[in-house]
């Protein structure tokens, strides 16, 4: 969309939210980012109540404004700089940005460190410590619970859209807020890994998978029945690998073969009508289509089992996903609810939806529990457990290193594009994780 459509279609409505909220002193930085990529830094920051002068925008008090703003976070942005250009840190300041513009007495933050890194997660931090000494107020939503220990003075505990308790945080530990969140107790979190299987014949074999810049000379083989966990830093290749055996990515050289069965992927339909499934680490830019229903959404990869003469016979596709929607507790007014409206724990069982319709052979998880609160994940690692103890083969990457060696019967360790370490069931600690995939001595 281009800057003029925007403020054509848009601008009118968004400056009398903006006059509303700034009314009330209250500001919300949302989990996916407001900003439009087009329009420059110090656009984005005061969008809706730009300085003009007489009928025009004042481009100069504009950047000012906005630098003042960046000076004031101890942060660097270039004003002038078009948001698609700048990185997820930065696109996240301008967010603190734009609420520090409507002179905000209390800021929502919903989810800020989700796309974060460490470094920029205690930016953030001292950020969030600066405004609330200044009297700024921040509601401080998380699903990382090491987050809301460190940087909140009260927790409140919420349930099925219910408060469930609210203490002072030194009054927590962190296993009551899971026990509270999820309503059981915290040595449910992970449930009981199934035996591993036997050794026979492997499921999925991965020989010598290679695209230079990513990926180096990989292979792996997975077993009917078993979870095969994948832990390295960002940029170490976890995806790319994930990507290449789905077919989503083109390799350039090695083999992958199901059952024994040499694979030629051409693209990620070759890979599904043999067996392989992804689960990306993106639900929403690569995993839905976020304004259609649940049943649309699960059918759509099969469209050509519920057609006939290239109809599709809508009383069999609903039976079909409304039997899914319930054996995974997907949680909606109904199956034509768009899947835009759900948590992201339900978008994430949509997901997976699709896949199970199928029964796929193999699954590769991305980050299987991304963004979703504690009681969801509970509820996605069953699923997974159940998944193999059918003998569906499961690869699962995750950049939380307790999931990894919690959901894991192998664990492969990646540093720059290559599986440097595999360790068997209990073998692999914290410790050893961390310096194999930072390269550590």
């Amino acid at each position: 969309m281009s800057p003029k459509t925007f403020r054509e279609f848009f601008y009118p409505g968004l400056k009398r939210v903006m006059a509303g909220f700034k009314a009330l002193g209250l500001a919300v930085i949302h989990q996916e980012f407001n900003l439009v990529p087009e329009l420059p830094a110090a656009a984005n920051v005061l969008l809706g109540h730009e300085p003009t002068r007489g009928l025009v925008i004042d481009a100069h008090a504009m950047q000012v404004r906005a630098a003042a703003l960046f000076a004031r976070l101890g942060v660097s942005v270039p004003p002038t700089a078009p948001v698609r250009t700048l990185s997820v840190a930065q696109q996240q300041m301008i967010e603190i940005a734009k609420a520090l513009s409507v002179d905000a007495r209390v800021i929502f933050m919903d989810e800020p460190s989700a796309a974060l890194t460490g470094e920029d997660v205690e930016r953030l931090f001292g950020i969030i410590r600066s405004l609330t000494r200044e009297g700024v107020g921040v509601v401080y939503i998380s699903h990382r619970l090491d987050e809301v220990f460190e940087i909140a003075d009260r927790i409140t505990v919420l349930r099925d859209g219910r408060v469930i308790e609210t203490r002072p945080t030194a009054d927590f530990t962190n296993d009551a807020v899971i026990r509270l969140m999820v309503g059981r107790a915290v040595d449910a979190h992970y449930p009981a890994l199934p035996p591993e299987p036997p050794r026979s014949a492997p499921v999925l074999s991965v020989r010598g998978l290679t695209t230079p810049g990513r990926i180096e000379d990989i292979s792996l083989e997975l077993y009917p029945g078993e979870i095969y966990g994948i832990a390295g830093l960002v940029g170490s290749g976890r995806t790319s690998l994930l990507r290449a055996i789905c077919g989503a990515d083109r390799f350039a050289s090695g083999s992958i073969a199901l059952a024994g069965t040499a694979l030629h992927l051409r693209g990620p339909h070759d890979a599904i009508e043999a067996g392989l499934a992804l689960v990306t680490e993106d639900r929403k830019a690569q995993g839905l289509i976020l304004g259609m229903s649940i049943r649309e959404n699960v059918t759509l990869p099969h469209l050509q089992d519920f057609a006939r003469y290239g109809v599709v016979e809508r009383r069999k596709e609903t039976d079909a996903v409304a039997g899914m929607a319930a054996e995974l507790r997907i949680r909606a007014r109904s199956i034509e609810q768009p899947v835009r409206s759900l948590s992201g724990g339900n978008q994430q069982k949509v997901v997976l939806a699709k896949w199970l319709l199928e029964r796929a052979t193999v699954i590769c998880f991305d980050e299987p529990t991304r963004g979703i609160d504690v009681g969801a994940k509970a509820e996605i690692y069953e699923l997974m457990v159940e998944l193999a103890k059918s003998g569906t083969g499961i690869i699962m990457v995750s950049s939380e290193l307790p999931e990894v060696l919690g959901m894991s019967m192998r664990i492969g360790v990646m540093r720059a594009g290559r599986i440097v370490k595999e360790f068997a069931r209990g073998e692999a600690t914290p410790e050893t994780v961390i310096r194999l995939a930072t390269g550590s001595t």
